[in-house]
Order: C-alpha cells, then sequence, then structure tokens
C-alpha cells in the first residue's frame, strides 16, 4: 500500500467513524438514563435522511403516497441538516411518549421495551416505504455549495484527493461531539443527566425532573440519529426505507465495543471500526461487517466491559 492510499484510507476511515460516533452517542444517552437499547434508533436515522432531503427541495420518486412530490423551497444544506435532525429529535420524543412511557410507569421488564422499540422501528421503516416507496434518493452535486468535489492534501508530485463530502463530514462530527461533551460535563442540564443515569431515585429527591430529562435524552439522542443519518446519506445516498438497519448494527457494535454507556467509548469505538473497515480490500468490502464485528467478538472475550467501559460488580 503506497502513502497516498494509505492516507486516503485514513481519512475516509474517519469521516464514516465520524458519524458512526454521533449515531452511536444516541445510543449510549438513552442507555445511561434508562439501561436500555433504542432499536428504533437506526430507523430514526433513516428518517432524518428523507427530513434533510426533502426540506432541500428534493422531489421524491415514482412510487408512494408523495410520489413526484416536492416542497416548494430548497433550503441549504447545513440549515436542512439542523432542521431535519430536529424533526427526528421530536420523532424520538413522540415515540418514547408512546412506546417506552407506558412501559415505564407499569414497571415493565426492560427486555419488553427493547421488543416494543423494535415494533416502532418495523412501523416507522413501513410507513416510510408507503410514503415515498423503496428507490434511492442521492443528494444533489452541489449539496455542499461551490466547494469543489475533492481537495489535494498532497504536493502535485504525489497527490492525496480527499473526498470534500469526507472532510465536510468529518469536521461536523467533530464539531457535534464537542459540543455535546461540553453540555454533558459543563451545564447544568448534563450534570443533571448525569445524576439520572447515577442515581435515578436520589436525582429525583434533589428535586430533578426525571420525566422530563428523559425526554430530553430522547430528543437529543434522536437529533444525533437524524443528523448521522444526513451526513451518511450526503455521501452514499439513502439506500432506501431499510438504510438504517445496517447502520443500527454497527451502532450496537460500537457501543459495545466502547463500553456501554461510557460516552468517550462510543467516540473511540465509532473511529475505530471506522478506520478498520476503511482498510479492508476492496475486494473484500463486502466482508466489512464481518471483520468490524469479529473485533467486537474478540473484545468480548478479552474485556466484555469494553475498552472505556466500567467493570460490572455484582452486588449481594
Amino acid at each position: 500500500m503506497t502513502i497516498t492510499l494509505f492516507f486516503q484510507q485514513l481519512l475516509n476511515g474517519l469521516s464514516i467513524g465520524s458519524t458512526y460516533a454521533i449515531f452511536a452517542l444516541g445510543y449510549t444517552l438513552v442507555y445511561s438514563i434508562l439501561g436500555i437499547i433504542n432499536l428504533s434508533h437506526g430507523a430514526v436515522f433513516t428518517l432524518g435522511a428523507y427530513f434533510t432531503y426533502a426540506l432541500m427541495g428534493g422531489v421524491f420518486g415514482f412510487s408512494g403516497v408523495l410520489a413526484n412530490a416536492a416542497l416548494p423551497f430548497g433550503l441549504p444544506f447545513i440549515l436542512a441538516l439542523i432542521l431535519g435532525s430536529i424533526f427526528a429529535g421530536l420523532v424520538g420524543v413522540i415515540i418514547e411518549r408512546f412506546a417506552f412511557l407506558p412501559l415505564r410507569r407499569k414497571g415493565s421488564d426492560p427486555l419488553l421495551t427493547v421488543v416494543s422499540s423494535l415494533g416502532i422501528a418495523q412501523i416507522i421503516v413501513n410507513l416510510i416505504q408507503y410514503l415515498v416507496g423503496a428507490e434511492n434518493y442521492t443528494f444533489p452535486a452541489n449539496t455542499y455549495g461551490n466547494l469543489p468535489p475533492a481537495i489535494n492534501f498532497g504536493t502535485p508530485e504525489n497527490p492525496i484527493p480527499i473526498r470534500t463530502v469526507q472532510i465536510v463530514i468529518f469536521v461536523i462530527s467533530v464539531i457535534v461531539v464537542a459540543i455535546l461533551t461540553y453540555f454533558i460535563n459543563r451545564t447544568k442540564y448534563g450534570k443533571a443527566m448525569q445524576a439520572i443515569a447515577e442515581d435515578p431515585i436520589t436525582a429525583s429527591l434533589l428535586g430533578i425532573n426525571s420525566d422530563f430529562f428523559i425526554v430530553f435524552t430522547f430528543f437529543i439522542s434522536s437529533f444525533l440519529a437524524g443528523m448521522a443519518g444526513t451526513l451518511l446519506a450526503s455521501s452514499v445516498s439513502i439506500a432506501g426505507p431499510y438504510f438504517g438497519i445496517a447502520f443500527g448494527l454497527r451502532g450496537l457494535a460500537v457501543i459495545v465495543l466502547g463500553g456501554l454507556g461510557s460516552i468517550p467509548g462510543a467516540v473511540v469505538g465509532g473511529f475505530l471500526i471506522g478506520i478498520v473497515e476503511a482498510f479492508v480490500p476492496e475486494q473484500y468490502s463486502g466482508y466489512k461487517d464481518a471483520v468490524a464485528f469479529g473485533i467486537l467478538f474478540i473484545m468480548l472475550l478479552v474485556r466484555p466491559q469494553g475498552l472505556l467501559g466500567r467493570k460490572f460488580i455484582q452486588k449481594v
């Protein structure tokens, strides 16, 4: 492998890994607060991409109830990204109110909430297919304005061209992770979320409104999922209603690899899996998932709590 190809693949891995990281952060936040895995996260990931595509003035295909439909306006990418992610966040709030709250009030087994979220995911996927069909949707070529398709990081004699979309994805993802880290560790709301994650009963006794912060956590989690879906779709296209299912599985791999409930672990795990996938030879690209989950399997055998997770101590 030449130096040029090495740097290209490394930057590819950092780009896709940063998307995995912010997607996995959504899983991590909900797990930290409620101790459950929200399997509808991948469907919200898909919705975020569709929302942004529509807000940019994208035209839907030839099937579905909204065949050939489009909004009468088109927003710039950044504004559409933010609004589309907000809409995805609101969907997350609706999911929490209808799929999680009733079971939580009844004190149901956590496994039932996982099953409930899986059912919601299937409803969302089928609803998308009913409304806009199962076609692939590609973001317009001018999604990022007048930026060139690629940027050269090398010299004229030894060029290292990197797709602009990958650089934009990486920069946006790093900014989002930095903002979220600051929010969780430095703000009153973030510390309240940490308190609920540590001990919800004590947090309630201290006057923290647990119900509000659970809803707030679902909003942030789904906002991150929607943003990750848009960023990835802007690079590879929206591959139909099931677009987020495969990436949902990767997100699970990321949080287990990094450590369940660990925000730094989700970031590290996302970058690690992204880089590993990038260096899988092209002729074996169909086995990227096997490589990623193979690493996960080894990690579970060697360090079950993940890279940055805390070891679970059972109390008797």
